[in-house]
């Protein structure tokens, strides 16, 4: 698995930039919400898979929600910095079925494609759009 994200990671890097900041936001909550959906529908069956899907719905909506980029509700970080966080996330996620043990269950291809999935779509995303007015939040002067 290692080598196929690593293989998405190198196509990713030369894919074009024609994804939007706001697209990108997009897709991430519809990631977010799909994560969600899916630990709701694996709950009675699959109680591991369930648990590591309501996690990853909420990382993923947490990371959206901390970025300054449209959508984004508290801006904590740039959105180079949640590009950095996203390719992070997206082996995350590919590896969760293994670390949780039931990579050889079927639920398991859901994960893998979703971390395929969020590293194709942080690689197509212009990442440096928004970065040059990105302003940290600055401290009270005392």
């Amino acid at each position: 698995m290692a080598l196929m994200q690593k293989g998405v990671t190198m196509l990713a890097e030369r894919m074009p930039k024609v994804l939007s900041p706001k697209a990108h936001g997009i897709i991430d909550y519809a990631s977010a919400g799909a994560f969600v959906l899916a630990g709701a529908l694996l709950w009675k069956k699959n109680k591991r898979a369930a648990l590591g899907a309501m996690v990853c719905g909420a990382l993923q909506a947490g990371n959206v929600m901390m970025t300054d980029m449209p959508g984004g509700l508290t801006p904590v970080y740039s959105l180079e910095t949640h590009g950095r966080i996203d390719a992070g996330f997206a082996g995350l996620v590919a590896a969760l079925p293994s670390v949780m043990m039931f990579g050889d269950e079927p639920e398991a291809m859901f994960f893998r494609g979703q971390g395929v999935a969020i590293a194709a779509v942080t690689g197509m995303t212009d990442l440096s759009d928004g970065v040059a007015e990105y302003r940290p939040r600055s401290r009270r002067a005392a």
